[in-house]
């Protein structure tokens, strides 16, 4: 395996491709209507002891999107970092799903926000009242698009800011395994427990297909969004085998197992990395990425040999993304760190 592009690239955990075959016998009721979405409920509520409300999606953009729709007026502000997937590349699904809502970037550290700043950005948004968008929600992405994690002390903050002015506080966890791998903590103890009204549970880039879910820990907040679903034409007919999967992937610890070799594996890459000469390991490594730069001519070399890696950012920084998947072998990062180190002494 050479390409480290995306963990998108990676196929589908066999336990998951075993339980979409098993949801596909028989006749069973359209629309979640099925065991095996009425059975999820349950899992989600084990896995973050209490009750929820849970809206399977297919996507991430989705499941953002639909979450903002169901509590931000087309007239509202949604404060996030602008390194955020949902500020740069959701192709503007936010704004079209609430109507209208304006995005506000926040001075980040890291790709995590800060909150001061996020304060002094809520607090000067709006001074002329109703001629502005009104702050509605605090959307934080966890682990962040530069694989950094917020630690619980960090959620808490934000959250407070959030409620105390009147705003809900979602989480984008497409990756959220790795963070809660990376701390060492419970899920309750990552969202509810740490002030979060509504998560974005992501699944598929870490191991499954198509399978995302909206959690609603605030659930006087749920009411309109099975219309949103609808309307935005998330309602899948045959969502057994999206629940399936998720059912998979919460019973078996699908979550736990992948998320941990994955970031396994992009640490023990930044460590060997940091030793050669001529690569820079540039953001903390704490979830399943690596960012590094590196000299034009290595990265040509690179890619001829096969190797597959993204640029971030302004290409003139020099900064690529190495993104390790949950099935990525110990043996593909060997190759690819005697590959980089291979180059770095003939520069």
């Amino acid at each position: 395996m050479k390409n480290f592009s995306s963990d998108n690239v990676s196929g589908i955990s066999k336990e998951i491709l075993e339980s979409l075959t098993l949801a596909n016998n028989g006749i069973v009721n359209s629309y979640g209507d099925d065991k095996e979405t009425k059975k999820l409920y349950d899992n989600f509520e084990a896995l973050f002891e209490n009750k929820v409300q849970v809206f399977p999606v297919i996507s991430g953009t989705a499941a953002n999107s639909l979450a903002f729709a169901s509590c931000v007026p087309p007239y509202g502000a949604i404060f996030c970092s602008k390194e955020s997937h949902i500020n740069e590349d959701e192709c503007n699904a936010p704004e079209f799903y609430t109507g209208g809502a304006k995005l506000i970037n926040v001075k980040s550290n890291n790709a995590k926000l800060c909150s001061n700043d996020l304060l002094k950005k809520i607090e000067n948004i709006a001074p002329h009242g109703i001629h502005n968008a009104k702050p509605s929600l605090i959307s934080i992405t966890q682990s962040s698009e530069l694989g950094t994690v917020y630690n619980l002390d960090e959620i808490k903050k934000i959250a407070r800011i959030a409620h105390e002015k009147n705003m809900f506080f979602h989480m984008d966890g497409a990756r959220i395994a790795n963070a809660v791998v990376n701390l060492n903590c419970s899920w309750a103890d990552i969202t509810w427990k740490s002030g979060v009204d509504i998560l974005s549970f992501g699944a598929t880039k870490n191991g499954a297909f198509c399978a995302e879910a909206i959690i609603y820990f605030n659930n006087s907040i749920s009411d309109n969004v099975e219309y949103f679903r609808k309307r935005g034409g998330h309602l899948i007919s045959k969502m057994r085998f999206i629940s399936a999967q998720l059912n998979s992937y919460i019973e078996n610890d699908i979550w736990e197992k992948n998320a941990r070799h994955a970031n396994n594996m992009a640490y023990l890459l930044s460590e060997k990395l940091k030793s050669v000469k001529g690569v820079k390991v540039i953001y903390p490594v704490q979830s399943n990425s690596v960012f590094i730069s590196l000299s034009d001519d290595i990265v040509a070399n690179l890619y001829n040999q096969g190797f597959n890696f993204s640029y971030w950012g302004d290409k003139s920084d020099k900064i690529y993304r190495i993104m390790i998947s949950f099935n990525t072998p110990r043996e593909s990062i060997t190759n690819l760190i005697q590959a980089i180190q291979k180059e770095c002494e003939n520069i």
